[in-house]
């Protein structure tokens, strides 16, 4: 009867202990705080640049380098995302949360630990009660030991909670880095171009002026002009000339990079974009969404949010500190001189729960949890933050990319006003009509807005890049890949 009742008890309280342990976790549940700035409803709202003509609110493309329809660039962006060195460290952060994960996650399931050890030697008769000496003998033990903690208070599950959110924070820094690769990808193949063609400009004007030169040398020669008339075409066409090299120290800077990022050494740079003089540019409107967009797809709000989540499970984490520790045990062995192994004297076994609570240790438990939530404050300012940056960056590459479209509008005017100029002052010029300094202002005008308009060329490409950039897409598509590739390794 006593031992029906032990049986029950036990029973009881074995059961009392799952219950609780199912349902209790200390610490605040998560969600994304009222108060967070991503839950404004003026942060999803189409943005202001959007209504600009240069744009559309049709969804961004997964692939938006596509939309430059340049086979080349696509090339080079597929293979940064084969090669680059900065994604594979993206790629090893990430395996590296994911073993952080399934490490945690062993706490929930039972330690087993076996140990053997056989040897030689004799046993202390006094151990044991006998008076008498024993006999030299083998000698073993052997034990295996079984632990099991019981999450009483949600500390493992709290611990996998803020594994996991660190794990998902992880793949949205490496969809980040995917992002931030293939932008610099598309800006350095840009910036190549564009030099290229900037260049090519600053040629075509100092092949100009070099006619220009032999001109003003032959008419000085039949005394239609004064050796001051030659010193100062020959000034102008250096000072064209000096244009050259930065423009090919720019082009070469951008193929290096171009190179690194692809995954090659700086010499091994593309030979076909040495070669490109046309900058990529996207002719039609440029799709971009809306606010609610954009904080769906920004990898850095993903992130900030998913480290805002970890923190604040990590205060159940410390909360959990507070209250007592219990392991159920259970150990099963044999121990005695090798003659007699698996003789019924030579078993032992023992069963039992392990309680530890560090009572007058509480006060650091306290401090653990203040710093836990200072900590989840600063996570939820760093996610506000990157919120309002992300709108930030769109708004203003949206607004000055626009600006830039009609600066270069009024240059191209500019431009095509000023060969208008050229070439009826060199035909007045040639009958007499007006000095040589007007013919030599007129050259200069035109070389400076030829160079205006190419610049500007270039920084459109730029910017547009940038957009692209702060609209955060290019990640989509990748997943696959990585899953892929760790599906291989595992």
């Amino acid at each position: 009867m006593n031992s029906y009742r032990t049986i029950v008890t036990r029973t009881a309280v074995a059961s009392a202990l799952l219950a609780l342990a199912a349902c209790t976790t200390v610490g605040p549940n998560y969600k994304v705080p009222d108060e967070a700035v991503v839950k404004r409803p003026e942060a999803s709202k189409p943005f202001l640049g959007a209504a600009e003509k240069p744009f559309k609110s049709e969804p961004l493309p997964a692939d938006w380098w596509k939309l430059y329809q340049d086979p080349t660039l696509d090339k080079l962006i597929e293979k940064a995302f084969a090669t680059n060195a900065d994604l594979r460290v993206a790629a090893a952060n990430l395996e590296h949360a994911h073993a952080i994960v399934e490490s945690v996650e062993e706490k929930k399931r039972p330690e087993v630990e076996m140990e053997a050890q056989p040897g030689y030697g004799r046993i202390a008769g006094a151990s044991l009660g006998i008076p008498e000496k024993l006999p030299d003998s083998g000698l073993y033990t052997a034990e295996v030991k079984v632990g099991y903690q019981l999450d009483l208070f949600g500390k493992i599950r709290r611990a996998i909670e803020a594994a996991q959110a660190d794990e998902e924070a992880a793949q949205a820094a490496s969809d980040l880095a995917h992002v931030i690769i293939a932008a610099d990808t598309a800006r350095a193949y840009a910036d190549a171009c564009s030099a290229g063609y900037q260049l090519k400009v600053a040629q075509q004007s100092v092949d100009l002026q070099q006619q220009f030169v032999k001109l003003t040398g032959e008419r000085v020669q039949r005394g239609r002009g004064i050796a001051l008339d030659n010193s100062r075409v020959r000034a102008q066409l250096d000072q064209l000339r000096a244009s050259l090299p930065p423009l090919e120290a720019h082009r070469r800077t951008a193929l290096y990079k171009l190179a690194v990022l692809t995954g090659e050494v700086p010499a091994n740079f593309p030979a076909d974009v040495a070669k490109c003089e046309v900058p990529p540019h996207v002719a039609n409107a440029i799709p971009v969404g809306d606010g609610a967009a954009l904080l769906r797809r920004r990898p850095d709000i993903r992130q900030a949010e998913r480290t805002l989540a970890a923190s604040t499970a990590r205060i159940g984490v410390a909360t959990a500190e507070l209250y007592p520790n219990i392991t159920l045990g259970a150990s099963f062995g044999s121990i005695g001189m090798i003659p007699g192994i698996g003789e019924a004297n030579t078993w032992h076994y023992g069963l039992g729960p392990l309680i530890s609570w560090s009572l007058p240790a509480t006060s650091s438990a306290r401090v653990h949890i203040e710093q836990a939530e200072a900590t989840t404050k600063g996570s939820l300012a760093k996610f506000d933050s990157v919120v309002l940056n992300a709108l930030r960056e769109t708004e203003s590459a949206l607004t000055v990319y626009a600006r830039e479209l009609d600066r270069n509008a009024a240059l191209k005017s500019s431009r095509d006003q000023s060969a208008l100029a050229e070439r009826q002052a060199d035909k007045l010029y040639r009958y007499g009509r007006v000095d040589f300094l007007s013919k030599l202002d007129a050259d200069r005008a035109l070389a400076v807005a030829e160079s205006a308009v190419a610049a500007s060329d270039a920084q459109l490409a730029s910017d547009q890049v940038t957009l692209f950039l702060a609209l955060g897409g290019g990640w989509q598509n990748t997943r696959g890949q990585h899953a892929e590739k760790q599906h291989a390794a595992d």
